[in-house]
Formats: structure tokens, C-alpha cells, sequence
């Protein structure tokens, strides 16, 4: 079948049909021919069994004639029960009985059956009816034979006709398919040729949607937006690749100038500094690299189910943990507050977002953890200048920055907030900025669901 995976989809599917097309007018012809033929030959037994009964009630009556009326197609002979030949219709031998002695003895009264048309002079086959008449004492057999030609004729033409026009009209109903398939097909043809309009970049990446409202236009809307999800990944590739060069072109020319100048340095150098401002920017490289490798995967992982985090960590502890290293103001709650999770993840979402805070607040940061009904919420307020609420949603885009107050960034390199929604989303939880109250200031907020 090697050859049919070769032919257009248009042809398998015109080949298809044309075969279930034939098979179905054969069948169809085969049981119209055969239901036919057992019409005519039922309409010929009962013509014959019609005449025996109209003869058999002249025998009741004894008024039969000589010969016996009968239609000129139709053979009758009335027996005796000797077997010989009392009365007969015109043209109907008056010597030689229509049956054997041997076949009018097994052929029950009423029933019929099939001789060779040449032992009477016809063509073809002939349908002989017994019927018995007469009184008791004197009881005859009326014979009456049909030819069955005629009907066989009939048959027959209509066999030729079938047989003449089927390869015609499976022709032409095969036209017809031909051009309903290709009618059909004729807006995937226009998909694929838009498809290999856009791979080579000849126009923008949309497929033409047809107006028929099917299975196809489905097809096509689902496409172009499977096109506009990849020319949106592939933009937002581009853009991350162009900023995270950018970044990391930042510590490198330091680093490559303060090499380029120490060469030109006199041996008296204070290399010791100099090897700590190398190491400044060796340090921010590798946060930058390792902030690039977290969110690469975290892309990775949106094509993938993320595995459940399954350690219990109880915040109060965390969050002191953490603020240790800051100069925030924090309160450990009284009772524990639990969470199911990463605890080095969870510890680097709070890291994150005080790293932002005493960044840009002015004189305080404050760091709180409660309870919320089935979740778990901490919040890191500042009092600096803010972020406007035009702006709190963009902040959590990678590499962006503001151009006001908040944007004194030393050493930032705008992908700490997207890693904390990132962190955040995998623990199934939410993050949200808001204004601090009172203002001035910023309220980050994360919430997490209770374990």
C-alpha cells in the first residue's frame, strides 16, 4: 500500500469514496435485480395458479369446455386420475401429459414447480400449478403451465442497464467528488501556502482564516494563535537576550578596564583594592549568570509540570533568618506558621524583595508574616518613594527599571522581582505591590497557601 501513501490527500479521499461509491451501487444493483426476479417470477406462479382455480371452478360446476379457455401464453390440461388428458386450452398437447407421472405425484395440491420450456414447446423455463377438482368420486387435476421468457427478458434488459450505465454514473459521480473534495480542500490549500509564505518570511505571521465556520476555521484560529504565542515567545527571547548582554556587558567592561589600567600602573599599585573592585564585579557576574540560569529554567518548566514542593517550612523561623542579615524591623509571630515548599526558594523570595526595599526606602523597612485565612502572608514594607500603579504590574517584566527615585540601583540588574513572582508561582501563591499606609512608601505582599 506504499503506492496509496503516496497519492494527494484530494485523491486518497476521491479514491476513498469512489470505492465505497461502487461497492454500495453493486450491492445495491445485485439485491434490485434480485428482488425483481423473484417479483416476476412470484407474479408468473400466482397467474398460474389464478387460471387453475378459475378452471378447477368451471370442473365444479361441470361446465368446461372443449378447449379449455385459457390466455394464449398459457398451456392447461385436465387429468384424470389414470393420468390422462380429459380437456386442454388451445395449443396444448392432448396426448402427453405437462408433467411425469413421478413429478405430478410428488407436487402437493396448489403447489407449483419449474420444468424445461422445450418438453412443451417454450423457451426457457416454464411454472407448472397442480390443482385437483372435480367431486370426490370422480376427482381430475387441472395443470397450467406459465413460461416464465418473457419475465426472464425482463430481467434481463434491466441486468444490461444496470450494467451500461453504472460505469457512468460512478464516473460521473466521481467528477462531482473531485470537485466537492477539492472545494473542501481548498482552504487547507490556502492554510499551507500561507504557512510557506510565512516560513519564508514573504508576509507577517498570520494564516487566512475562511468564513465557513467548520472544523477548518477552527483549525486556522487555533494556528494563529499558536503563531502569535510563538511570535510573542520569540520577541520575548530576543528582547531577554538583548538585555541580558547588555547586563553583562556592564561588569565586564569594568572588568576589563580596570585590567587594561592596572597594566599601565607603576608597581607601587595597591593591588589588594584593586583585586576586590575585580572581585565586585566577579560576584555581581555570577548573581547576574545564576539569576539568568533560574529564569531560563523557570521557562523550561512552564512546557513541563512543575513538581509539587512537598518540605514543610515554618516561615516565623525563616523570615528571622533572613531579616538577620538586614537592618529591618521584624517580629516573629507567636505560633508557627507553616508552608509546603522550597525553603532555599522561599528564603530567596524574602532576600529579594528586602533587597529592594532597604534599596530605596528612606529611613525604615519593615518585615511582617500573619496568618490569612487558608494562606500564609508576608509583607515587606518600605517607606521610600513608591511605584506608581501604572507601573506595578511592569515592574515584575525582566531587566525593567524606573527612571525615577526608586531607580538608584546599586548593582541591580531588574530580575529580582520576575524571579519572585517565578518562585512565587511555583508554591501556587501570588504577589502584589500596593502603596504603603501611610504613605509614602511600597507594600510588597506574597501569599501562600497554608500547610
Amino acid at each position: 500500500m506504499a503506492w496509496l501513501r503516496r497519492l494527494s490527500l484530494r485523491a486518497r479521499l476521491l479514491l476513498v469514496s469512489v470505492v465505497v461509491l461502487a461497492v454500495g451501487l453493486a450491492g445495491g444493483g445485485v439485491a434490485l435485480v434480485a428482488t425483481m426476479n423473484f417479483a416476476l417470477l412470484r407474479t408468473a406462479n400466482t397467474e398460474a395458479l389464478e387460471t387453475a382455480r378459475a378452471v378447477a371452478a368451471l370442473v365444479n360446476t361441470d361446465s368446461l369446455s372443449d378447449p379449455v379457455p385459457a390466455a394464449p401464453a398459457v398451456r392447461v390440461q385436465v387429468l384424470n386420475a389414470r393420468g390422462q388428458v380429459l380437456s386442454v386450452s388451445a395449443g396444448a398437447d392432448r396426448l402427453v401429459p405437462i408433467l411425469y407421472a413421478r413429478e405430478l405425484s410428488g407436487l402437493p395440491d396448489g403447489e407449483g414447480m419449474f420444468i424445461p420450456g422445450s418438453r412443451i414447446g417454450f423457451d426457457g423455463r416454464v411454472r407448472v400449478v397442480a390443482l385437483a377438482a372435480g367431486p370426490a368420486d370422480e376427482r381430475v387435476t387441472v395443470l397450467v403451465a406459465r413460461p416464465t421468457d418473457d419475465l426472464k427478458q425482463s430481467v434481463h434488459l434491466l441486468r444490461t442497464t444496470l450494467l451500461v450505465t453504472f460505469p457512468l454514473l460512478v464516473a460521473l459521480l466521481a467528477l462531482v467528488a473531485w470537485r466537492v473534495v477539492g472545494a473542501a480542500l481548498r482552504p487547507v490549500e490556502a492554510l499551507r501556502a500561507g504557512a510557506e509564505e510565512i516560513t519564508g518570511g514573504a508576509r507577517p505571521g498570520r494564516l487566512p482564516v475562511p468564513d465557513s465556520g467548520d472544523e477548518i476555521h477552527r483549525l486556522a484560529v487555533t494556528l494563529n494563535d499558536m503563531l502569535h504565542r510563538l511570535d510573542a515567545a520569540r520577541a520575548r527571547q530576543r528582547a531577554f537576550v538583548a538585555d541580558a548582554a547588555h547586563e553583562l556587558r556592564s561588569p565586564l567592561t569594568n572588568m576589563r578596564t580596570e585590567l587594561e589600567v592596572a597594566q599601565r600602573l607603576p608597581d607601587t599599585t595597591d593591588w589588594p583594592e584593586l583585586a576586590g573592585d575585580l572581585l565586585t564585579d566577579v560576584q555581581r557576574l555570577s548573581r547576574l549568570v545564576d539569576d539568568l540560569l533560574l529564569l531560563a529554567r523557570a521557562d523550561d518548566a512552564t512546557t513541563r509540570p512543575a513538581r509539587a514542593p512537598a518540605e514543610p517550612v515554618e516561615l516565623g523561623q525563616l523570615l528571622a533568618e533572613v531579616a538577620g542579615r538586614y537592618e529591618v524591623a521584624y517580629e516573629r509571630p507567636a505560633v508557627p506558621l507553616r508552608v509546603r515548599g522550597d525553603r532555599d526558594a522561599l528564603g530567596r523570595v524574602v532576600a529579594n524583595l528586602l533587597d529592594n526595599a532597604v534599596r530605596h526606602a528612606r529611613s525604615a523597612v519593615r518585615l511582617e508574616v500573619v496568618a490569612d485565612g487558608a494562606y500564609q502572608r508576608i509583607a515587606v514594607v518600605d517607606d521610600g518613594p513608591g511605584i506608581p500603579a501604572a507601573d506595578r504590574e511592569r515592574v515584575f517584566d525582566r531587566f525593567t527599571r524606573l527612571d525615577d527615585a526608586r531607580a538608584r540601583d546599586a548593582g541591580g540588574s531588574g530580575l529580582g522581582l520576575a524571579i519572585v513572582r517565578e518562585l512565587v508561582r511555583r508554591h501556587h501563591g501570588t504577589v502584589t505591590l500596593r502603596g504603603a499606609v501611610p504613605p509614602p512608601g511600597l507594600r510588597a505582599e506574597v501569599r501562600l497557601p497554608a500547610a
